[in-house]
């Protein structure tokens, strides 16, 4: 596409407009620039609320995904593909997921998450090949994050996606963007014009870090990652780790420290066993498995096993 082509598809995109609000603010005190910024932030979660239809659709389908042997794969350039790695990287320690579970993929490699290597996405040719690179198949599902929704290595990931028909879905704060045209699910949430003209950065990028924690953490509750609104599937690796572990296994079963420690090294720190064993009394083996025959979900093991 020319110049003045692109220059002319920007002028289509909310998240490129000018924002009315803010023409003043390289006059204000800093200050006042901090609450213009505070301000137009408060568009988000609205914008966010409005497509939660659309996020619990992907949920689903995330959820059918990982039920099935399938992954999460999150790809994009820029912000939206540093965020997408962020999200997938934390999923690990957070719910103790093999880390080929959730897969982020940034255009340009992972020397794109520290250096801008902006010129990468343009390539949608890469977008289809890293794709193929992680043997994507049908049982997956693909979201691709652009704000703009035109960005070319996300359009030839989820095209190549849609080919051999893993589930495709759609991050954009653009209306009717040329992903959303693409894929079996699109969520758009419509920030409007950022602070400063074309960083999107702000307001898009908040709105997708908001979405994509949606997006995991739903889907992680529901393949039974928690117990009430409790992480049980942490892993400890640190000090910081099996300190909450054992305060996890207190406020599930309201136990001492030392009891937690105690539960926590007979089950060689499974927050999980050390959860069902000091609630039922069970032996650590009988546990693991009323654990297994009830999916790896929490409260269906302990059922009316209290003691």
């Amino acid at each position: 596409m020319t110049e003045q082509g692109l220059i002319s598809e920007l002028d289509r995109l909310d998240s490129e407009g000018r924002n009315p609000d803010t023409m003043g603010i390289d006059l204000l005190p800093t200050v006042d620039i901090l609450h213009t910024i505070n301000d137009e932030d408060r568009v988000v979660p609205s914008a966010v609320e409005k497509v939660i239809p659309d996020i619990a659709m992907a949920v689903d389908r995330i959820v059918t995904a990982f039920q099935t042997g399938g992954r999460l794969v999150y790809m994009g350039a820029g912000t939206s593909g540093r965020l997408g790695v962020l999200d997938a990287s934390e999923c690990p320690p957070t719910f103790g997921v093999p880390t080929d579970m959730v897969i982020g993929l940034i255009a340009g490699g992972d020397q794109a998450l520290i250096r801008a290597t902006e010129g990468a996405e343009d390539d949608a040719q890469d977008g289809a090949r890293v794709l193929r690179n992680i043997s994507l198949t049908a049982k997956d599902v693909v979201v691709g994050i652009a704000v703009s929704g035109r960005t070319p290595y996300v359009i030839g990931g989820l095209n190549y996606a849609r080919e051999i028909g893993a589930t495709t879905v759609a991050l954009s704060c653009n209306r009717s963007s040329i992903i959303t045209g693409i894929a079996d699910i699109a969520i758009s949430p419509l920030v409007g014009p950022e602070v400063l003209t074309g960083s999107t950065r702000l307001k898009s990028g908040t709105a997708q870090k908001l979405v994509l924690n949606m997006l995991t953490t739903a889907s992680m509750i529901r393949i039974g990652k928690s117990y009430e609104n409790l992480m049980v599937d942490v892993h400890p690796s640190n000090g910081k780790l099996f300190a909450r572990a054992a305060r996890i296994v207190m406020q599930a079963t309201r136990c001492s420290a030392d009891e937690a420690r105690q539960a926590l090294d007979r089950t060689q720190n499974d927050v999980k066993l050390a959860i069902l064993i000091t609630m039922t009394g069970m032996g650590v083996d009988a546990a693991r498995s009323a654990l297994d025959e009830a999916g790896g979900f929490l409260r269906k093991a302990i059922g009316d096993r209290t003691m």
